[in-house]
C-alpha cells in the first residue's frame, strides 16, 4: 500500500518522556498547604522604601484575612535573600519559623472561624536582580538615556515573594490593596490602581496607589523612573474609562503616536470579551526597562514604540506588523490572567492561550476574519509539541511554551467548530462573566466551552492540552466513496471537521474508526479547512 502524507505543519508526533524532580520547597510554593487553606485574603498594604544606592527594599506588608475555619499556624512566603525580621499582631510580636522560602507564623491562641485578623510583616533585604526580565524574576535596575535611575519589578513564574512577603499562590487573590512606595524626590513610582496621594518626605516622596479590585500576586508591580504623564478617556461598555500613560521624558512624542493603539485595543477586546474588567482602577500603560508584562491596571511596555514584536512579525505572514505586540498581547491579559486567573500555574494556558489568540481577534475586529486566521495559522511555526501544555499540579510547575500558539490554534479550531461567530463571541464574553474576578481551573474552562457548544470535548482537550501528538485525518477515496478516521489521536477523539471537497464545504464527524461519506465525485479534491490544527494523510492503494 502506498501512502502519501501531507502534514499541515511541522510537528512532533510522539510524547517525549522526561523525568521531573520536585522538592519540598516546590510543594510549599505550589500547593494549597494546610497553613494556607484555613484563611482567606481580604486586604494588603505594602509599604516599602526602595534604596537605589544599595539596591535594597525595606518595609512592611500588612496582611488582613478572614478565618475560614479555626487556625493557629499560617504560611507567609518570602524568598531569600529577602528576610522577615518581625511579625506583629495586636502590637505584640508573633513567633515564626523559616522553612526555606516559607515562613510559618504561630498565634498564641487559635483564631476563631469568621474572625477578621490583621498582621504586620516587617521585612528587608536585597531582592534578586532579574538577569533576563521579564522571563527571569526580580528587580531590574537600569539607567535611562539621561543617566537617571529606571527601575521595575517583574516576577511571573518565580513569584512575587521574590521582593515582598505574601501568600504566594494564585488560588487566593487579595480583595483590594494599597501600595505605598518611597523613592528619591526627583523620581516617580507608578504601581497598580489609582494614585491616591503623593507624600513629601525631605529628600524623598511616597506614592500611594490603591487597587480596588482583586489582584494576583505577580500582577503587583513597582515602576520607578523620570516619568511624564498624559491621559485620555475611553467611552466603553461600562462608561468612561480613564487611560493613563507614563513614559520616560524623552519618549513622550513617540508614545503619543504609538499609544493611539490603546483605544483600538479596548474597542476590539470589549467587543470580543466584554467590558474591561477594572474600570474602578483605570487602565495604565507604563514604560519599563524590559519588553513588557501584564501587571493588572499597570501594564508595562518596552517594545520601542514600534509595531510587531520588537519590530518582527512572529507569524511571518506580514499581519503581525499591523499592531504593537506588547500593547495588544499584554493588555489582552487584563481579561485572561487578571480577570480570569489560573487556580494553579499548571493551567497557565488559560492566561497565555487565550491571550495569544486575542492577537488574532484584534486583527479580526480591525482588518477582518481572514487576516486574523492567517496570522494565527502563521504562529504554528513556533509550536514544538515536545511536552504537554498543562504542567504538573501542586508544585508551581507550568506547562510548555506551546500554551501560547498551540493554545491559540486550538481556540481558532474551536471557533471553526462552533460555526457561528456570534455564538463564539458569546462564549468568550460568557467566560469573562462566569469567572469574573475569579480563579479557575482548566477543567472549569473546558466544561464551560463544552456545555456552551453542546459537545463532549473531553477527548479534544486531552489531545491538545495533555498530549503532544497532533491527530491525523487519514482518508482514502474509492470511486464515489470517501473513507476517513483519526490516527495518532487519543482514545475517543470525536469532533466535527470541515472538509473542502472540490472547493465546497462539507462537515463530517471524525472518529477513531473508519467512517464513510458516499456520493462524492470520482477523484474529488479533498482537503481539511486550514483553521483545523491537524495533519492529513491520503491513503492510496
Amino acid at each position: 500500500m502506498k501512502k502519501k502524507i501531507l502534514l499541515l505543519l511541522l510537528t512532533s508526533l510522539s510524547i517525549s518522556a522526561f523525568a521531573q524532580h520536585f522538592t519540598h520547597q516546590d510543594t510549599l510554593r505550589g500547593s494549597v498547604t494546610p497553613e494556607r487553606a484555613w484563611w482567606d485574603l481580604t486586604y494588603y498594604h505594602l509599604d516599602i522604601d526602595v534604596d537605589i544606592t544599595t539596591k535594597t527594599i525595606r518595609g512592611t506588608n500588612t496582611i488582613q484575612f478572614r478565618a475560614l475555619e479555626k487556625g493557629k499556624k499560617l504560611q507567609v512566603d518570602l524568598q531569600s535573600p529577602m528576610k522577615i525580621t518581625k511579625i506583629i499582631y495586636k502590637k505584640k510580636a508573633l513567633k515564626f519559623e523559616q522553612d526555606g522560602n516559607a515562613y510559618f507564623v504561630f498565634f498564641k491562641k487559635k483564631i476563631k472561624k469568621d474572625k477578621l485578623v490583621e498582621i504586620v510583616v516587617h521585612y528587608e533585604g536585597k531582592p534578586q536582580i532579574s538577569v533576563n526580565p521579564p522571563w527571569s524574576g526580580g528587580i531590574t535596575w537600569k539607567k535611562d538615556k539621561n543617566d537617571l535611575d529606571f527601575i521595575a519589578s517583574s516576577c511571573q513564574g518565580d513569584g512575587a515573594s521574590l521582593w515582598w512577603p505574601c501568600k504566594d499562590h494564585s488560588y487566593d487573590e487579595v480583595d483590594s490593596m494599597l501600595i505605598s512606595v518611597t523613592v528619591p524626590h526627583h523620581l516617580m513610582n507608578v504601581s497598580n490602581g489609582r494614585l491616591r496621594k503623593v507624600e513629601n518626605k525631605k529628600d524623598k516622596k511616597t506614592f500611594h496607589w490603591f487597587v480596588n479590585n482583586p489582584i494576583n500576586n505577580y500582577g503587583v508591580n513597582i515602576n520607578i523612573g523620570d516619568y511624564v504623564h498624559f491621559d485620555e478617556k475611553f467611552e466603553g461598555e461600562k462608561g468612561i474609562l480613564d487611560c493613563d500613560y507614563y513614559v520616560l521624558r524623552d519618549n513622550l512624542e513617540a508614545a503619543k503616536r504609538q499609544f493611539k493603539q490603546v483605544p483600538m485595543m479596548l474597542k476590539a477586546f470589549e467587543h470580543w470579551f466584554g467590558a474591561y474588567p477594572f474600570y474602578e482602577d483605570g487602565f495604565k500603560l507604563v514604560e519599563a526597562p524590559y519588553l513588557g508584562m501584564e501587571h493588572q491596571s499597570s501594564v508595562t511596555y518596552g517594545n520601542g514604540f514600534q509595531n510587531g514584536y520588537r519590530g518582527r512579525d512572529l507569524s511571518q505572514t506580514g499581519e503581525g506588523l499591523k499592531f504593537d505586540f506588547i500593547i495588544i498581547h499584554e493588555s489582552g491579559h487584563e481579561w485572561f490572567a487578571n480577570n480570569i486567573t489560573n487556580y494553579d500555574v499548571a493551567d497557565m494556558w488559560i492566561h497565555e492561550g487565550f491571550t495569544a489568540y486575542s492577537e488574532g481577534l484584534y486583527l479580526d475586529y480591525h482588518y477582518g476574519k481572514e487576516t486574523a486566521s492567517k496570522y494565527t495559522r502563521g504562529t504554528r511555526s513556533a509550536i514544538q509539541n515536545k511536552t504537554p501544555i498543562i504542567g504538573t499540579y501542586n508544585v508551581n510547575k507550568e506547562g510548555s511554551g506551546d500554551m501560547y500558539y498551540k493554545g491559540a490554534n486550538m481556540l481558532l479550531m474551536l471557533r471553526e467548530i462552533t460555526n457561528d461567530d456570534e455564538k463564539w463571541r458569546s462564549i468568550l464574553r460568557g467566560l469573562n462573566e462566569e469567572f469574573y474576578h475569579k480563579t479557575a481551573t482548566s477543567k472549569q474552562i473546558e466544561d464551560y466551552i463544552s456545555t456552551a457548544l453542546e459537545l463532549n470535548l473531553s477527548a479534544f482537550f486531552d489531545q491538545y492540552l495533555r498530549d503532544t501528538r497532533i491527530p491525523i485525518f487519514e482518508y482514502r477515496q474509492i470511486n464515489n466513496t470517501l473513507m476517513y478516521r483519526w490516527t495518532n489521536g487519543v482514545k475517543g477523539l470525536n469532533i466535527p471537521v470541515k472538509l473542502m471537497i472540490n472547493g465546497e464545504e462539507k462537515w463530517v464527524e471524525v472518529k477513531n474508526n473508519w467512517s464513510v461519506l458516499r456520493e462524492i465525485e470520482n477523484e474529488a479534491k479533498v482537503s481539511v479547512h486550514p483553521n483545523f490544527y491537524i495533519g492529513t494523510m491520503n491513503v492510496m492503494e
